[in-house]
């Protein structure tokens, strides 16, 4: 398949489990017992996602504990069948995402790779072709005809992120198992997956290890209490994560939207107002911002401030912008409005977008921030901004 065609498509997925107070005490109770009406018996790990992924791009669910990443894992593989919503998945699937799933402790590590094997769907003289490739990768030449069920946890993971990695798969879904295993193979993955990026494969993946998700992933989904709450950059994605665990402050709260009668519509950040939208910069660039906002004229009657800050990572402020109510129209309607930058400023980063209107006091009314980063490429700096600067140099003489 083509890189950029869409390989995975969730839509509106919720995935509820029953959770039960008092155990029943027998047959009859359990199949005649019926959940709470008021759904008090139900635990939503997956509410309403909606995820489209690209051929070719590798993916870091990140989140909390319990936040339903593993799950939304499980359902993309289609271990787990949602309770509503679709999954539509294009390419052949490889998933690690349990330690040990699909073993058999009673059998040899040569059985189990056949057994894997086939159920990630090769035929035995195709498992035959790469069983040693398989143990060599593995590094359990020694001990691949013992029972599993001997295996330590590190073992688990080689074989099982062996096996996987070998059948050719389009899409590969690994979780967390990656940091059970010693340094020395966990860098012999990561150099495979290395591997599956230059040959355009998709992956995705679950990870704590946030600075190995800014390091590999080219996207990432945040999710908290089963809601998908970020898509976007992995170093804004990472920034959310720890203000959720409250690592770093939080922003000042966005204010929502109040009804449909003021709606944000498209942040787009270009070249000129209008063209499409441009990722890259470097210093001297034009860079034109167009906000476009769709507002009753009750609405635009109240708004007297259309105002832009681009942010950096970790949402710090690094430049604002401010169209005030004598720019502004007195009537409702779709407001386009283009911010032009005709000389980029020397920065050096990512940096996001965000756009609010206010009163005429400048009292929040709404908020939306971007979700796509854009990248200013410095000129030889050696951090955020490049500033001019002068150096004298004194030469003392030394001891002789």
């Amino acid at each position: 398949m083509a890189s950029g065609d869409l390989v995975i498509v969730a839509d509106r997925v919720s995935k509820v489990f029953a959770t039960h107070n008092t155990r029943s005490t027998s047959l009859k109770e359990r199949l005649l017992r019926r959940p709470p009406a008021d759904g008090s018996g139900q635990f939503y790990a997956l509410d309403t996602v909606s995820v489209q992924v690209r051929a070719g791009h590798t993916i870091g669910l990140i989140g909390p504990n319990g936040s339903g990443k593993s799950t939304l894992l499980k359902v993309l593989a289609g271990i787990l069948r949602p309770t509503s919503g679709g999954v539509r998945v294009d390419g052949r699937i490889a998933s690690l995402l349990e330690l040990g799933a699909g073993f058999n402790g009673e059998l040899s590590g040569r059985d189990n790779i056949y057994l894997n094997a086939s159920l990630l769907g090769l035929t035995r003289r195709e498992t035959d072709r790469l069983f040693d490739s398989i143990v060599e990768f593995s590094e359990l030449a020694e001990f691949i005809d013992s029972p599993v069920k001997h295996y330590s946890s590190g073992m688990y993971v080689r074989l099982g992120f062996s096996v996987a990695v070998h059948v050719d798969p389009d899409i590969l879904l690994v979780d967390e198992v990656l940091a059970v295993g010693d340094e020395a193979f966990a860098r012999k993955c990561l150099d495979k997956i290395a591997e599956f990026q230059r040959d355009g494969r998709t992956i995705l993946f679950v990870s704590h290890s946030l600075d190995l998700v800014e390091q590999i992933c080219d996207r990432v989904l945040v999710l908290e209490h089963g809601k998908l709450v970020y898509e976007g950059s992995p170093e804004f994605g990472v920034g959310r994560l720890r203000t959720i665990l409250g690592v770093e402050k939080p922003p000042a709260a966005p204010v929502p939207v109040r009804d449909d009668s003021l709606q944000f519509g498209a942040i787009t950040v270009g070249n000129e107002p209008g063209g499409p939208s441009v990722s890259t910069f470097t210093q001297h660039d034009t860079v034109a911002i167009r906000v476009e906002v769709e507002l009753s004229d009750e609405w635009a009657a109240k708004v007297g401030r259309v105002q832009l800050t681009v942010m950096g990572v970790g949402n710090i402020p690094i430049w604002g912008m401010e169209v005030t109510d004598a720019d502004l129209p007195v009537t409702g309607g779709r407001w386009v409005l283009d911010f032009v930058v005709k000389d980029c400023p020397p920065l050096s980063g990512r940096f996001i977008v965000g756009a609010q209107l206010a009163t005429h006091d400048g009292t929040p009314i709404a908020h939306k921030h971007t979700s796509e980063s854009f990248t200013v490429q410095p000129v030889d700096s050696l951090g955020l901004l490049v500033l001019p600067f002068t150096a004298e140099l004194t030469v003392e003489a030394g001891p002789q």
